[in-house]
């Protein structure tokens, strides 16, 4: 079956907005919001759940301390302090923060708390070294203006940011390194009412949003400063969130794939249901194989086996003969939500009847594995492999997901990926999750607090935008884009620090740096103090304004490590006058035919063959007025 367009698909988009402020310092002690150069100490923890106060567990809670993960704390002097390892209590919140929070309040018409309490939010995963995320309830109701239409603004919340993950233990992938220099940022959280529409109609709901709080200039800026959580819902199905969306061109990918593999769960929940189906029969039979796998010839197997106390569970599941390998759209079938499901246990090996034998393993041990389950013709198994400790959650997650698959679309959060697509990360969160933070006293709010920050809502975006173009005499259209891009503060420095063309940074800074991208290539090697130095040297003189992007596509190919580096590597350090010339005359010697023949018509390709050599050592404008007079006395004086 074809993908349908998702646009056709009866859908609905929630949006929160995660956006890190512009603070001096964290949310609840004096450290420093700036990212960490280098590490110093490092602790480990091994996090729990913890009940409610009515006694219930959160189900995404009990879902991470299944993976049975340690946590690796990598701190840094300045950044962190024994808040963040929380071996003390919390400060007093951050007043410039709780500032910034009711500031956006006030600009999105909502209603705000007249005393503002901060709860914990229990969260496991160790990006939190309490167990817990702080955050406080702002304001609720209100709307947002996109385009004339006014959408809901469900609440909006102030709250510290998690632990940046480094990544796992090269030796042992049980033992996740964080740091602490993100641990506390001030985050304020929008969450919006789901709209529906055409992807594209949504995407401006999130763009309006961000160019509101960007327009305030209290909020941080670059990658990973905002992430957009997506909640997406079709009919028939349940609220899937999709975290970890940083960019927009990613979130229109990610509302289209998503709501395709909603669609195509949904046509599988109806098959299944035709098929009538019984969750009785998902999973009433689990077997040990692990003796009979051991003479497998299959490399996951093996791979598997070479593990610590490696065990084999087959699971039979009654009547799914065919449905885990089905495919009602490409790419969307029951057999990869499996393995997305296992993979976050950290395990490789899961194997469903319909895409067996394969991987090595033999048509006689599928026999062998159905005659052990007693499967009749119309009936599925899965085999899942792995530590014993792991195994055993795995198994009991994998008959829930397929008693899920009746109703069609689970309730979970998943994670975006760069090209637009989503992954399992885990079951959605209960309310179980939240209480109260006892070590905080509430916080009051006045009228006469709101009354004083009334002048400090920021201005519409298009007046911001209008007042860019103003001031460095460019058109809106470029005015918009370096105030959407990540580089409006270093733009405005630059700008204000040297004599180069506002136009010209500007579109180094969106254009061409876009461009780039969009060929695979990481902006994140374009520190602002990088940027700022390569704009130094082009107004020093010490290079060309062809060059920048030069530099610019050398560092974020990673093959220099500073502008310096980028310049030598180029060779586009920028020439005299005389060298231009004497380069120029080589040019025009070379090809000596051509300029006979056609005189000043071949001022083209002159040029042409001109920046080929000169390409950043010079400026073109320069370069084609040199040559331009080198030819015209040449021609002139041979017609005399």
């Amino acid at each position: 079956m074809t993908i349908p367009d998702p646009a056709s698909i009866d859908m609905k988009v929630g949006f929160e907005i995660h956006q890190q402020l512009a603070t001096k310092s964290k949310l609840f002690c004096n450290c420093s919001c700036k990212e960490a150069e280098t590490y110093g100490r490092t602790f480990t923890r091994r996090l729990r759940p913890t009940q409610s106060e009515l006694g219930a567990y959160d189900p995404a809670a009990m879902f991470e301390f299944s993976k049975m993960r340690l946590a690796e704390y990598h701190a840094a002097a300045g950044t962190s302090c024994l808040v963040e390892a929380d071996e003390e209590p919390p400060h007093k919140v951050n007043p410039e923060a709780l500032e910034t929070a009711l500031v956006f309040a006030l600009a999105l018409h909502s209603r705000v708390m007249d005393e503002v309490h901060v709860m914990r939010k229990i969260v496991i995963d160790g990006s939190n070294t309490s167990g817990f995320q702080r955050t406080m309830l702002v304001a609720s109701g209100g709307y947002l203006d996109v385009a004339g239409k006014k959408v809901g603004v469900q609440s909006i919340c102030l709250e510290e940011d998690a632990s940046k993950v480094l990544g796992d233990d090269g030796n042992n992938k049980q033992v996740r390194k964080y740091g602490l220099d993100r641990l506390g940022v001030p985050l304020v959280e929008i969450a919006l009412e789901p709209v529906t529409g055409k992807p594209d109609e949504i995407m401006q709901v999130a763009l309006t949003l961000g160019r509101l709080l960007r327009a305030s200039k209290r909020v941080a800026r670059g990658l990973g400063s905002i992430r957009q959580d997506v909640n997406v819902s079709i009919l028939g199905g349940a609220v899937v969130e999709v975290k970890g969306v940083q960019q927009l061109d990613q979130l229109i990918k990610v509302i289209e794939h998503e709501a395709t593999r909603q669609h195509g769960l949904v046509l599988v929940a109806e098959k299944l249901r035709e098929n009538k189906i019984s969750k009785d029969g998902i999973g009433d039979r689990v077997e040990d194989v692990t003796d009979l796998l051991k003479k497998s010839q299959s490399k996951v197997v093996k791979k598997i086996f070479e593990g610590t106390k490696p065990v084999f569970r087959a699971i039979r599941v009654r009547g799914f003969a065919g449905m885990i390998g089905y495919e009602p759209y490409p790419g969307i079938r029951l057999g990869k939500e499996l393995g997305e499901l296992v993979r976050f246990y950290d395990l490789g090996g899961v194997f469903h009847s319909d895409e067996l034998p394969n991987y090595g393993i033999t048509k006689e041990e599928v026999e062998y594995v159905r005659s052990k389950l007693d499967l009749g013709s119309s009936d599925a198994f899965v085999i899942v492999g792995g530590p014993e400790e792991k195994v055993a959650f795995a198994a009991d997650a994998i008959i829930r997901r397929l008693k899920a698959a009746l109703e069609g679309v689970p309730a979970e959060t998943r994670a975006a990926t760069l090209d637009g697509r989503t992954v399992f990360s885990r079951p959605r969160p209960g309310a179980a999750r939240m209480y109260p933070e006892t070590d905080i006293p509430t916080i009051p709010v006045t009228g006469k607090t709101l009354d004083a920050l009334a002048g400090k809502v920021p201005r519409p975006w298009d007046e911001v935008v209008d007042a860019i173009a103003k001031k460095h005499n460019m058109n809106k259209k470029l005015a918009s884009q370096i105030f959407d891009s990540d580089y409006l503060a270093i733009f405005e420095e630059i700008v204000a620090n040297t004599k180069v063309q506002p136009t010209f940074v500007a579109s180094k800074l969106t254009e061409d740096i876009t461009s780039l991208q969009r060929q695979g290539l990481d902006p994140a090697a374009l520190t602002d103090p990088i940027i700022a130095e390569v704009f130094a040297k082009l107004d020093a003189g010490a290079i060309a304004k062809e060059s920048v992007i030069l530099i610019f596509e050398k560092l974020m190919k990673k093959e220099a490590g500073t502008v310096d580096d980028a310049v030598k590597a180029l060779g586009v350090s920028s020439i005299s006058d005389d060298e231009l010339a004497a380069a120029l005359d080589k040019v025009i010697s070379d090809n000596m035919a051509q300029v006979k023949e056609k005189g000043m018509g071949a001022l083209s390709m002159l040029m042409g063959r001109s920046m080929a050599v000169l390409r950043g050592k010079a400026d073109g404008q320069k370069i084609n007025a040199m040559l331009k007079e080198k030819l015209d006395k040449m021609v002139g004086s041979s017609k005399k």
